[in-house]
C-alpha cells in the first residue's frame, strides 16, 4: 500500500448546470465523505463560471474545490484568462494544470504546463500536474520519455518547491475511452514517475500521484491498492455522486 493519504479529485470538465450542480452536491452531501477524511482528501473541479457557487455550497464540508485551469498571469490585459488570486478569492484550493485536452487542444507545451503550476503555487493554490501519452506513444514505447519530459519540465521550474505539486498520469488512450490502464500497467508508470522525483529531490518522494483514465467503482480498489498510487483524478463517474462517493471510500 501508499504510504500516505489518498486524494480523490473529480474533473467535471464541460458539463454542469446550476441544477446538475446542485442535485450532484445533494448526493455528495447526502453520501457523508467526511468518514473518508481520515484516510483520504476529496476534491471536485467544476467549470470555472460555477467555482463560487460550488464552494459556497460545500463550505463547511469534506470536500475541498479546485479549478479546471489556472493562467500564469495574476491580472492584466489577458481576456479569457482565469488567475490563481481569483480562484482562490472564491475558495479554490487546487488548480488541475496540463491536462491532456489543454495540451492536445489548446496546444499547451510542458514549460507552459509548468508555469502555471508555479503560478499556482504562488497564489496559495495546489497544482495537480497532468502527465500522460497517446496510444501511439505508447504502442511505439515512448510512454517513459513522454510523461518523463513532461514531469521534467515542472521539476526545472518548481526546484525546492516540487514537494507541494500533486501529479497525475492520466493516459490519453484511456480517458473517456472506456478503456483502462491495468494496475500494473499504471503502477510500473506511477514507480517511473516517483523515481524521477526522488531522483530530483529527495523531499519529492511524498508527492501525491493520481491516477485517472476510466475510473470507476468496481476498478477504483484495485487501482488504489497499487503501491504508488495515491489516488485518482475521476472524470465521468465525477458526474454521478454515486459513483464518485463510492470510488472516494475505495480510497
Amino acid at each position: 500500500m501508499s504510504r500516505m493519504k489518498k486524494l480523490v479529485v473529480g474533473n467535471w470538465k464541460l458539463h454542469g448546470g446550476r441544477a446538475f450542480n446542485a442535485e450532484l452536491i445533494q448526493g455528495l452531501l447526502a453520501a457523508d465523505l467526511a468518514a473518508t477524511a481520515p484516510r483520504a482528501d476529496v476534491a471536485v473541479c467544476p467549470p470555472f463560471v460555477f467555482l463560487s457557487e460550488v464552494a459556497a455550497a460545500l463550505q463547511g464540508s469534506a470536500i475541498a474545490v479546485g479549478s479546471q485551469d489556472v493562467s500564469v498571469q495574476a491580472q492584466g490585459a489577458f481576456t479569457g484568462e482565469v488567475a490563481g488570486p481569483m480562484i482562490r478569492e472564491v475558495g479554490g484550493k487546487y488548480a488541475i494544470v496540463g491536462h491532456s485536452e489543454r495540451r492536445s487542444y489548446h496546444g499547451e507545451s510542458d514549460q507552459l504546463v509548468a508555469d502555471k503550476a508555479k503560478a499556482a503555487l504562488t497564489h496559495g493554490l495546489i497544482p495537480i500536474v497532468c502527465v500522460g501519452e497517446t496510444l501511439a506513444e505508447r504502442e511505439a514505447g515512448q510512454t517513459e520519455a513522454v510523461v518523463g519530459r513532461q514531469l521534467q519540465a515542472v521539476i526545472d521550474t518548481l526546484g525546492e518547491q516540487l514537494p507541494q505539486v500533486v501529479v497525475a498520469y492520466e493516459p490519453v488512450w484511456a480517458i473517456g475511452t472506456g478503456k483502462t490502464a491495468s494496475p500494473e500497467q499504471a503502477q510500473a508508470v506511477h514507480a517511473f514517475l516517483r523515481t524521477q522525483l526522488k531522483g530530483a529531490l529527495a523531499a519529492a518522494a511524498t508527492v501525491p500521484l493520481l491516477y485517472g483514465g476510466s475510473v470507476k467503482p468496481d476498478n477504483a480498489a484495485q487501482l488504489f491498492a497499487q503501491a504508488d498510487i495515491d489516488g485518482g483524478l475521476i472524470g465521468g463517474a465525477a458526474l454521478k455522486a454515486a459513483d464518485f462517493a463510492a470510488i472516494a471510500r475505495a480510497a
